[in-house]
């Protein structure tokens, strides 16, 4: 049996394998979560004129401090009729066109107001409360980088600059089978030997928050022709992911089915408790993981194999997960031969992030998981990790 891959080795090869996926035009409205598949640049200046920051009066600062005329008002979204002439005064909305000839606005709180006058009893300097063209960005400059997954602040300052649709990766298509005879599906009666199907629910959760259009296959019963044509249909998209069946027991069939389809194994096998038996492979541009079937497993498998296969296929530059640092509560054992990721509770005190492990580590107890909201990194080794050290962890929630 050859040694197990080490997590970074497994990591590694499975992003060497991964092709970014093509560009295609989006409109703006519809490009949330969506990941830049090359920079999007403004299409005019920000703000594209000279625009007043508060409600009050453009003047020239020569002519401050001292009693000018009111000679109009400019409301925002206006033409301005004139420009402002030496000694003169205009009342100004923020946003407004600042007119030519002022080089500053003194806000409405600070003047006297007359019937068509204003007195101003300080001077201001030069460019007082005025947005200079292209303040925020020039045309042309780039608004957003390519590899930069589009949020609210993203989305707005697109908007903003006149950007009406932007170059995105076109998003993974992912299948998922679960794979086991005694797979029951939620609300149904179990019947002999049954356990409800949990992993492929599981999986299109943490997959399509990862930015994946999820299509989930039916669970299908440890039969070759049945998993055979499942399969076939899962290898019709950008990534299949399987769990069960990729252990060595006699119903184990989803590894010896899938090369008889054409898939390049990669490795089978990582240093990692829980999951070790994870697979990974190819067919094409098609990348192909097989997970454990234990839920646990195939979640821990899902966060640290095929989400950083999905992250990269969008292009984002930094696909492997983001692990954080943060102080045990209690001790841990160590794992003299794998790694291993613990369940956790996070809080924070005064000095950061501090990690509670949940009780009921075994690869097969989900509904402990669910009380957890984090992954803490063991690295393999002899003795504990003791409560108060230092450790990296991976948060668990429904962001990708």
């Amino acid at each position: 049996m050859p040694e197990l891959l080490t997590l970074e080795e497994a990591q590694a090869q499975v992003l060497a394998r991964v092709r970014a996926l093509a560009g295609e035009a989006v409109q703006i409205g519809r490009a949330a979560g969506r990941v830049t598949g090359e920079s999007a640049r403004a299409a005019v200046d920000l703000p594209p004129f000279p625009s007043s920051a508060m409600d009050g009066f453009a003047v020239r600062a020569a002519d401050l401090p001292g009693t000018l005329p009111v000679v109009a008002t400019i409301a925002a979204g206006r033409p301005v009729d004139r420009a402002l002439g030496e000694g003169e005064a205009m009342g100004i909305s923020t946003g407004a066109v600042v007119p030519g000839g002022a080089d500053a606005v003194v806000p409405v709180e600070y003047v006297v107001q007359h019937d068509n006058s204003i007195d101003v009893a300080e001077a201001v300097p030069v460019g007082a409360h005025v947005r200079p063209r292209g303040g925020d960005v020039a045309a042309g400059d780039v608004v957003v980088a390519a590899g930069v997954r589009l949020g609210p602040a993203q989305i707005g300052g697109l908007a903003a600059a006149g950007v009406g649709e932007v170059v995105c990766a076109r998003v993974p298509r992912v299948v998922v089978i679960s794979t086991g005879t005694e797979l029951a599906r939620p609300g149904d009666a179990l019947g002999p030997g049954q356990v409800y199907e949990a992993n492929s629910v599981m999986l299109a959760a943490a997959l399509a928050a990862a930015g994946a259009d999820i299509e989930t296959l039916p669970a299908v019963a440890d039969d070759e022709s049945a998993l055979r044509a499942a399969v076939e249909r899962g290898l019709a998209a950008d990534v299949l992911v399987t769990s069960g069946g990729v252990s060595v027991g006699p119903h184990d069939l989803v590894r010896r089915i899938e090369a008889g389809l054409g898939v390049e194994e990669v490795f089978w096998r990582v240093a990692i408790k829980p999951g070790k038996p994870v697979s990974f492979g190819v067919r094409g541009e098609t990348l192909v993981f097989g997970l454990p079937g234990n839920p646990v497993s195939s979640l821990v498998g899902c966060e640290l194999f095929v989400k950083p296969a999905l992250r990269a296929l969008q292009g984002l530059p930094e696909p492997l997960p983001r692990f954080e640092t943060g102080r045990l509560a209690a001790s841990v054992r160590r794992n003299d031969a794998r790694d291993e990721l613990v369940r956790a509770r996070s809080r924070l005190d005064r000095d950061g992030a501090v990690l509670e492990p949940v009780s009921g580590q075994e690869s097969h107890m989900i509904v402990h998981t669910a009380a957890a909201d984090a992954l803490v990194h063991v690295p393999r080794g002899i003795g504990e990790l003791a409560a108060g050290d230092a450790v990296r962890w991976l948060r668990l929630d429904a962001a990708g």
